[in-house]
């Protein structure tokens, strides 16, 4: 296949990379993408070159590489109205007291921590050459919102308090993508519910936020898109270059007992009344062949990352089912689109 194909870690925490690595080669993947925290420390990786080859060393024992590492949940909380929820997801020394400004800043700190770690990373690759050292890094993730909480509001929220959240994560962000710039890595938010972005308006406008900054992109992923009625390969079209890494997650909709709608009916994943869930890539209702046409036409050369989420099936038969569904589905653009060239009686 044309883009490397890759395995999000995310949720896969539970295994040592020693073990999952192995694993993820057995079921046809040729990289990870590496989550933070269990799979990749920041702040060791950011001053030991020892730990940072010693994930190599794993990485290509089994016959695997890396473009992308990940911090998702310590970017939510950049951003976000803190709460006790936070506490379970975030490092404890970003969390510390739980004051909420003082979580903010210690998390915006962390991701510029990240930033400078993932330079650090792949420049210690063995056998880099000037060129992949010269490639930006690829740093998905997440930001959090102050203003996700007024998305469906009575009293109805007005166009200020938006501007205000916007403009908060403006701020808060522009130092991570200082860092981001310093260290020539490109920060992908994953479009996602709960983030500053969500939707295709939202993304264009966080992007007029940052002032268009040049490290600030996407992480596309359009299972995030799909149920919530969103035309995911129109995002792709309207904003192709700012796309830095791509994620292939289904999901399906339209679906459940008619008694829960598209805002989950304080439900959990799993239950059948569900009007949305996610599904094994190939299994759900994501028009994956338009969404390769498309990354192709706007010329994305990334990785094409499977992050693995099914409740209803085994992790490992879907993980390995999901690569073998993006190998046939990814292919090479055509290099001169000319397929009709033959007919010609010019010569």
């Amino acid at each position: 296949m044309p883009r490397l194909l890759t395995l999000f870690t995310g949720q896969w925490a539970d295994l040592p990379l020693e073990t999952l690595a192995p694993l993820a080669q057995k079921m046809g993947y040729a990289g990870l993408e590496l989550a933070t925290g269990n799979h990749f420390d920041v702040d060791i990786a950011a001053v030991s070159k020892d730990y940072r080859r010693q994930i190599w060393e794993v990485l290509l024992d089994n016959g695997l590489t890396c473009r992308a590492v990940s911090n998702h949940l310590v970017g939510q909380a950049v951003c976000d109205l803190i709460d006790a929820r936070h506490e379970a997801i975030l490092p404890v020394d970003v969390w510390g007291d739980g004051e909420p400004e003082g979580v903010r800043k210690r998390a915006a700190k962390k991701m510029a921590l990240t930033a400078k770690a993932i330079r650090l990373f792949l420049n210690d690759q063995p056998g880099a050459t000037d060129k992949d050292r010269a490639r930006p890094g690829i740093f998905p993730g997440f930001t959090g919102s102050s203003i996700w909480s007024t998305l469906y509001a009575f009293p109805p929220t007005g166009q200020d308090v938006w501007d205000k959240g916007f403009a908060d994560f403006a701020k808060r962000f522009a130092p991570i993508l200082e860092a981001c710039d310093k260290a020539n890595v490109n920060f992908a938010l994953e479009v996602h519910p709960t983030e500053i972005a969500f939707d295709t308006a939202t993304a264009q406008r966080a992007l007029e936020a940052v002032k268009n900054h040049k490290r600030f992109g996407f992480n596309f992923d359009p299972s995030h898109f799909g149920y919530q009625g969103v035309d995911y390969v129109k995002f792709i079209r309207l904003l192709g270059p700012r796309i830095f890494h791509c994620h292939v997650k289904d999901v399906w909709w339209n679906r459940g007992d008619g008694t829960v709608g598209v805002f989950g009916g304080h439900t959990s994943f799993g239950d059948p009344r569900r009007f949305w869930e996610f599904r094994s890539p190939g299994r759900g209702d994501i028009r994956f062949e338009d969404i390769i046409v498309a990354l192709n036409d706007v010329n994305y050369q990334g990785p094409l990352s499977v992050e693995w989420e099914d409740g209803r099936m085994d992790r490992i038969h879907g993980a390995t089912e999901a690569a073998a569904f993006t190998r046939q589905l990814d292919f090479p653009p055509s290099a001169t689109k000319a397929f009709d060239a033959a007919f010609s009686t010019k010569k």
